[in-house]
């Protein structure tokens, strides 16, 4: 036996071990963007469930769903009651576009599911749905 012969990993043995570390970690980094996506889907449909129920609260001392306006802004017209941070885009995640409607007597919102594509609408007959995007004037999902 030759003892100046030293043992260790070949070189194809070491590229072969760092090939099977990539694909393993490619395949993990999708899962957490998926799951990442199904996070950001779950956060829209909470906030515009609270934003129904707030809704509610704000019809119930103001005898009306705000401003008739086919946009989000100044949707809620008493700023101090806090309804704009549930109108407000800065406040979803990143590609959740928002559709306000308000007659005064109803309103709709929709947001845009950047996950799962599609689109969820609550509106003042009590729905939370998917749905398709909300028309102006339209106030209900």
């Amino acid at each position: 036996m030759d003892k100046n012969r030293t043992r260790g990993f070949t070189l194809i043995e070491l590229l072969v071990v760092i090939a099977i570390i990539g694909i393993l970690s490619s395949v993990v980094l999708t899962s957490l963007n998926t799951a990442r996506g199904k996070g950001n889907d779950a956060k829209i449909k909470a906030q515009l469930s609270g934003l129904r129920a707030a809704a509610e609260i704000y019809y119930d001392n103001n005898g009306s769903y705000g401003t008739v306006t086919a946009s989000c802004n100044n949707m809620f017209s008493d700023a101090a009651s806090g309804m704009v941070n549930y109108t407000t885009a800065g406040n979803y995640p990143t590609g959740a576009t928002l559709t306000c409607v308000s007659t005064g007597t109803g309103y709709a919102v929709s947001a845009l599911l950047p996950g799962a594509g599609g689109n969820w609408c609550v509106d003042s007959l009590g729905t939370s749905k998917s749905a398709g995007t909300i028309g102006s004037g339209d106030a209900v999902c």
